[in-house]
């Protein structure tokens, strides 16, 4: 099948969308765009190629009872996966405390490493029998948490140190990250379908492993644009990305506001999902995901925590900066000042959507139907304060939020990619 490709290279994360000859959405992926943007480009088309490929099997057993099961599988292959890269992980881990360690501590070293990364292991064939939680999709974030629990459970302040344990740790997991990883469906499929035991799901593999993918034409955007390697006619701004891809999951669309991790962007468009007209703060990350990531770090939270934890607030703090530089500060101080840490998130989501509707005004307003795109869309507390703040200053308008907002700008590069080969 012929088949067009959209890549979003965000500061943050880097999303790919795959569209069949109709404008229909076949596969999704995203990953962490960290400094490596061409390895991020890759991995998220790989991922977008792996979901495509989910969603043949899905067709292949649709209305059958065996639908359950397709989607154990996707969690049994999601684990292979992270099985995989912990394996690439304990072997960097190893080979550098060969390398580096003091010759009397090689030993206990190893066997340190080798006991964490068996007990996350256990974890993690643990977790996938049990009913699925929210955590982080990324390698780094899911292993993060768990090395350094068992790395301060099992460390030895007189030998092999938790210090020492999370020095070795940080220099690998960039190694994992920054290498290409051999994420092909073929390589984990056969594995994850072992674990499912359903036969009835065998043919339905064999018939998406076969299917042929054929990516016609290749469209990029996002922060890091400039660094895909397309010509640049296959390259187009993210206004115009995000402005056709919010029209096309909202038709009827006028408004778009995207929060991104690195900028946010107020854009409107007309009935076509033409850009008509936009504001952008392009020169600080104040009041944009980052933001968000420095607070989550100062709390020791995950990012995906702060809005649940901010919508169990009664009452906002009022917040002086979304400064990313005086983040920490103010955060401690109000701490120190006995506020509850659920308020002063409240605040801080409150003071970042401030400043959004400050962009929507000067970009003309905020019309009816109004948009709201990125990752930050995901965030509860960031939703509420959107619905408030637009309802204070203009009234009843309606709001649209796609489960899939993070892949918006990535969409419309689909899009545009498609008018390519039309």
């Amino acid at each position: 099948m012929t088949c067009v490709i959209g890549i979003d290279l965000g500061s943050t994360t880097t999303k790919a969308v795959i569209l069949d000859g109709n404008g229909d959405v076949l596969g999704r992926g995203i990953t962490n765009s960290r400094s490596n943007y061409d390895l991020a480009a890759a991995v998220a088309k790989t991922e977008a190629f792996i979901n495509a490929r989910f969603g043949l099997i899905e067709q292949q057993v649709q209305a059958t009872e065996t639908a359950e099961a397709v989607y154990l599988l996707r969690r049994a292959f999601v684990m292979e996966q992270l099985l995989h890269q912990l394996r690439r992980l304990e072997h960097l881990l190893l080979e550098e405390v060969d390398k580096s360690a003091p010759r009397h501590l090689v030993a206990p070293f190893r066997e340190a490493i080798e006991e964490i990364c068996r007990r996350i292991t256990v974890e993690e064939e643990t977790r996938f029998r049990a009913p699925p939680v929210l955590r982080s999709d990324f390698f780094r974030d899911a292993v993060g948490s768990a090395f350094m629990r068992i790395a301060e459970q099992i460390g030895d302040p007189a030998g092999v140190s938790f210090d020492r344990l999370i020095g070795v740790y940080d220099k690998c997991i960039i190694r994992v990250e920054n290498e290409p990883m051999d994420l092909d469906f073929r390589d984990h499929i056969g594995d994850a379908l072992s674990r499912v035991s359903n036969p009835r799901l065998a043919d339905a593999v064999e018939f998406a492993v076969a299917y042929d993918l054929t990516p016609a034409a290749t469209v990029g955007t996002g922060y890091g644009r400039a660094r895909l390697p397309f010509p640049k006619e296959q390259i187009r701004s993210e206004i115009l990305c995000h402005g056709l891809g919010a029209h096309a999951m909202f038709p009827g669309t006028r408004t778009v506001l995207d929060i991104g991790g690195q900028d946010t962007k107020a854009i409107q468009v007309d009935a076509e999902g033409i850009v008509t007209g936009f504001q952008m703060n392009d020169r600080c990350a104040a009041g944009c995901g980052r933001y968000l990531g420095y607070i989550a770090d100062e709390m020791n939270l995950g990012l995906h925590e702060l809005g649940p934890l901010a919508e169990l607030s009664k009452r906002a703090v009022k917040i002086n900066s979304t400064c990313t530089v005086f983040a920490g500060a103010e955060l401690r101080e109000r701490l120190s000042l006995g506020e509850k840490r659920e308020d002063i998130l409240a605040g801080l989501h409150r003071a970042i959507v401030i400043r959004a509707m400050s962009l929507l005004a000067r970009s003309g307003g905020v019309d009816n139907e109004f948009t709201f795109t990125g990752g930050v869309a995901k965030n509860p507390a960031a939703v509420r304060a959107i619905r408030e703040l637009v309802h204070e200053n203009y009234g009843e308008r309606t709001l649209n939020i796609s489960p899939e907002s993070i892949y918006t700008g990535a969409l419309g590069a689909a899009l545009f990619a498609n008018r390519m080969v039309a």
